[in-house]
C-alpha cells in the first residue's frame, strides 16, 4: 500500500481566498528530484538542499503501509539526484519528518518509539511515533536522544523549530486535543523542554491539523482537513496574536488544489519555497513554488498617533479660585489657565508638566499641585499617511514613510488598496472609480538592524469615497458639529510617564499645609536676621528633608490649603518673596493620630466652649482622647493654641482666646499629663484661616490648635 495511508495519520494542507490581482500569487513547478512512482514529502530546508521523507525501496509494515526515510537532495544542484540523508538516523521503522535549528548542527525528527527486535512485531500501531534529536559528532551524527514528554500512549511527531531555538511545534493526537490530530508547542525554559501546549481551536479543529511550520517572520503554516477547503488537505498560515491566533487563511492556488496539498516549508519572507502534494495523480511529489507578489495575511488596524489631549485637576484638594487661578506649564513654552484645558505637542518627544496654584493678585506660585514627566511616543506600526476622504476620480495620495518600526530597516513596502489595485514602493498614488469605503493596506518587510532576521508587519486604514465634492462636503460638516473627541493624556496608552507627583495622592495620606519662607541647601540658625521680619506671632519652625537636602522653614501649618492663605499673604507682605505652601505627610505617628482626632472631632471652638468659657461634651471626648496620646507618646510636648474673629476688641479677643486655652491646658493636668509638656497660648483674632466677611468664614476663624513642639 502506497504512503497515502501513512498520511492520512500525519498529513496537513492549507488554502487561502482569492486575491485581488490578475496576476496568480503563486508559481509552482514539481521539483526535478521528484520521481513518478514513490511518495515524496514534508520537505525542510538544510544548508543547500533540502532533506524529505520518502517511501523508495522501503518494507512494508504489518499494516501493509510502506515506511519512509529521510533523503536530501542538493537543491543548488538543480538536478534529480538525492540520497540517504543519514545511515545514523535511519531505523527499521519511519524516520521523519524532520527539523533543523538555524545552525544546521541539531536535527529533531520523528521515529517509532521502538525501533529494535523483529520488523513485523515492531510496525503494529501500538508502536507509537515520538520526537528525537541529535547532534554531529566528529562521523555523522551522534547518539539519538528523545524527547522526555514521549509517550507509548499517544503519536507525537511532525516537528518543527523556531527560528530562535525556543519553541518547538508538533503535531499530536493526545486525548486532550480538540480533533484528531492537532497542533502543540513546547516552549525550552530552564534547560529542558515544557509540557506541550495545544494551540486551541483558533487553530485546531475536529479533523486532523499537521505538519506545522513557522518561518523566520512568524508565520505558522499547517495542514488542515478539517476546514472545508478545496481539497482533502490544505495549507493555512496563521500567526500569533497576543494570547491567540489570528484566523488562519487558506493559500491561495495553485498552491492549494482539489488534491491533497501539505507538508510547507518557505524562505524567510516566503517568496519562494516547498511543499507536498499528490495533483499529479499517480504519487505524491514535492513541488516548489516562488511567489510573484509579497504575501501579508495579517494586518491590524491602523493606529492614530495623538499629539493634541485634555488634562484636568481632580478637585480633592479645595481651591478658591476667586484668590488664586491654576496655571499649567506644558515644557514647551505653553502656559494654560483652569481645571481642565486641552494642549497639542509639537509632536514626540519628552516634556516636563507642572500645575501650580498662583496667586492671582501677586502673580505668585502659591502651590504645586501636580508634575508629570511624560514622553509621547510614536505607535511601533507601519503607518500610512493618507487623506480620510476623498472623491471619485481625484488622486488620492498614500505615504508610507512616517513608519516608525525602532531596530528596523525597511527593505519593501507592500499596498493593497482596497479595490483589487496593489503597488509596491514607499508611496502610492490612486484613483477610485466607485464611492464606498476601501480598507487600505500597508505591508513592511523589515531586516533586524542587530541581528539581520527578517519580519512582516501590515496595518490597515479606512479611507471613505464619496461620489461628489458636495457628497463629502456635507458629511465634513455634520461630522464637524458634534466637534472632536479629545483624550485625557494620563489614559492615552502611547503617553509613557516617566515620574509623576501628584498633591491630591498625598492628602489622601496623613498631610499638612504648611507655610514655607524659605528653602535652604544649608541649615540656618534661627536668630538669623533673615527672619527678623517674620511676625513674633508666628513661630518658625525647621524641617529637614534629607531625600532632597533641604532645609525647609516654616511658620504656619493648617490641614486645609485655603487655611493657610492668610499666611502665605502676610509673609509675602513681610518681604518673603519666595514664600509658598507644601504638602508634608505626617511622618512621626504621634503627629499622625493627632491629625486623625483633629478630623474626627473637629477644632472649632463652638464645639469646645459655652458661653461662659466652660467646656462641653465634645471637648471632653476630644481631650480624653488627646491624654491617651500624650500618655502614648510620653516624649511629645503640646502647644494649645486658640483663635477668635475679629467681632470685638483686639485685646479682649486676645485675652478670650487665651483664658480658653488655659482652660484646655487646666483639663490636660488635671488628667496626669505634666504642665511641663503644655503650652496655653491665645492668639485672638490676629491668625485667621478665611476672611471675617461671612458668618461661616468667621466661625472657622474661631479654632482650636494642638500642635506637637519638637
Amino acid at each position: 500500500m502506497k504512503i497515502r495511508t501513512f498520511l492520512l495519520i500525519l498529513a496537513v494542507i492549507f488554502t487561502e481566498g482569492a486575491i485581488l490581482s490578475q496576476t496568480p500569487p503563486y508559481t509552482v513547478t514539481k521539483s526535478a528530484f521528484s520521481t513518478d512512482i514513490y511518495d515524496e514529502f514534508a520537505p525542510v530546508y538544510y544548508r543547500n538542499g533540502i532533506v524529505f521523507c520518502t517511501d523508495r525501496g522501503q518494507a512494508v509494515n504489518s499494516q501493509g503501509q510502506a515506511v519512509v526515510k529521510m533523503f536530501y537532495a542538493d537543491t543548488a544542484a538543480n538536478n534529480s539526484k538525492s540520497r540517504l540523508f543519514s545511515k545514523d538516523l535511519k531505523s527499521k521503522l519511519n524516520d521523519g519528518p524532520a527539523s533543523f535549528n538555524r545552525t544546521a548542527d541539531t536535527v529533531y525528527f520523528s521515529r517509532n518509539l521502538v525501533v529494535e527486535g523483529n520488523f513485523k512485531l515492531l510496525s503494529t500501531y501500538r508502536n507509537k511515533l515520538g520526537l528525537f534529536y541529535a547532534v554531529p559528532e566528529a562521523k555523522g551524527w551522534g547518539k539519538v536522544r528523545e524527547i522526555r514528554f514521549n509517550t507509548e500512549w499517544f503519536n507525537i511527531t511532525m516537528p518543527c523549530l523556531t527560528h530562535d531555538g525556543k519553541r518547538l511545534y508538533f503535531a499530536s493526537d493526545k486525548p486532550d486535543g480538540i480533533g484528531g490530530l492537532d497542533i502543540y508547542y513546547s516552549n525550552w525554559k530552564n534547560g529542558y523542554w515544557e509540557d506541550p501546549v495545544n494551540l486551541g481551536p483558533e487553530v485546531n479543529t475536529l479533523g486532523n491539523e499537521t505538519y506545522p511550520f513557522i518561518n523566520e517572520t512568524g508565520e505558522l503554516f499547517f495542514t488542515s482537513d478539517g476546514r472545508g477547503g478545496p481539497g482533502g488537505k490544505d495549507i493555512y498560515v496563521t500567526k500569533q496574536k497576543g494570547i491567540g491566533w489570528f484566523e488562519p487563511v487558506a493559500l491561495a492556488a495553485p498552491m492549494n488544489s482539489e488534491y491533497d496539498d501539505f507538508g510547507i516549508v518557505t524562505s524567510p519572507t516566503m517568496n519562494e519555497g516547498y511543499f507536498s502534494s499528490d495533483r499529479s495523480g499517480r504519487s505524491v511529489d514535492i513541488y516548489k513554488f516562488t511567489s510573484n507578489m509579497l504575501q501579508i495575511w495579517f494586518s491590524e488596524p491602523q493606529k492614530e498617533n495623538i499629539y493634541c489631549f485634555s488634562i484636568s485637576d481632580t478637585g480633592v484638594i479645595e481651591v478658591d479660585t476667586l484668590r488664586l487661578q491654576y496655571i499649567w506649564d506644558f515644557g514647551d513654552n505653553t502656559k494654560m489657565y483652569g481645571t481642565k484645558v486641552q494642549h497639542c505637542f509639537a509632536g514626540p518627544g519628552k516634556y516636563s508638566i507642572a500645575l501650580d496654584i498662583n496667586d492671582r493678585r501677586t502673580g505668585s506660585s502659591y502651590f504645586r499641585k501636580q508634575t508629570y514627566d511624560i514622553e509621547i511616543i510614536d505607535f511601533d506600526q507601519p503607518y500610512i499617511t493618507s487623506p480620510v476622504y476623498a472623491v471619485t476620480g481625484s488622486t488620492v495620495e498614500f505615504d508610507g514613510m512616517k513608519s516608525y518600526c525602532p531596530g528596523y530597516a525597511v527593505t519593501g513596502y507592500y499596498w493593497d488598496l482596497g479595490d483589487g489595485t496593489q503597488k509596491s514602493g514607499a508611496s502610492a498614488r490612486h484613483t477610485y472609480t466607485r464611492s464606498g469605503e476601501y480598507t487600505v493596506r500597508l505591508g513592511l518587510m523589515l531586516r533586524s538592524t542587530s541581528t539581520g532576521d527578517v519580519l512582516k508587519r501590515a496595518v490597515t486604514k479606512k479611507i471613505r469615497v464619496f461620489g461628489t465634492g458636495q457628497e463629502m462636503d456635507s458629511f465634513l460638516a455634520a461630522r464637524q458639529a458634534s466637534g472632536p473627541e479629545v483624550l485625557d493624556l494620563r489614559q492615552f496608552e502611547n503617553v509613557r510617564i516617566s515620574s509623576s507627583f501628584s498633591a491630591e495622592e498625598d492628602y489622601k495620606k496623613e498631610a499638612v499645609f504648611q507655610v514655607e519662607i524659605l528653602s535652604s541647601k544649608t541649615k540656618m540658625e534661627l536668630t538669623n536676621p533673615i527672619f527678623r521680619s517674620v511676625p513674633s506671632k508666628y513661630s518658625i519652625r525647621e524641617i529637614h528633608y534629607p531625600e532632597q537636602g533641604t532645609y525647609s522653614y516654616v511658620v504656619d501649618q493648617q490641614m486645609s490649603l485655603m487655611a493657610a492663605f492668610p499666611a502665605y499673604t502676610e509673609m509675602l507682605g513681610s518681604g518673603f518673596n519666595g514664600t509658598t505652601v507644601r504638602l508634608s505627610v505626617l511622618n512621626d505617628p504621634a503627629e499622625r493620630e493627632l491629625n486623625v482626632l483633629k478630623k474626627n472631632y473637629g477644632v472649632m471652638t463652638d464645639t469646645y466652649f459655652d458661653s461662659r468659657n466652660r467646656l462641653v461634651t465634645n471637648a471632653y471626648l476630644m481631650l480624653d482622647q488627646v491624654v491617651m496620646l500624650m500618655n502614648k507618646y510620653p516624649g511629645i510636648k503640646l502647644e494649645i493654641g486658640v483663635h477668635t474673629d475679629n467681632q470685638g476688641v483686639a485685646g479682649t479677643l486676645l485675652t478670650l482666646s487665651q483664658t480658653r486655652a488655659q482652660v484646655i491646658v487646666n483639663y490636660l493636668i488635671n488628667r496626669g499629663i505634666s504642665g511641663s509638656r503644655l503650652t496655653a497660648k491665645g492668639y485672638g483674632g490676629t491668625r485667621p484661616v478665611a476672611p471675617n466677611t461671612g458668618w461661616l468664614e468667621r466661625r472657622q476663624n474661631r479654632r482650636v490648635e494642638f500642635i506637637v513642639i519638637k
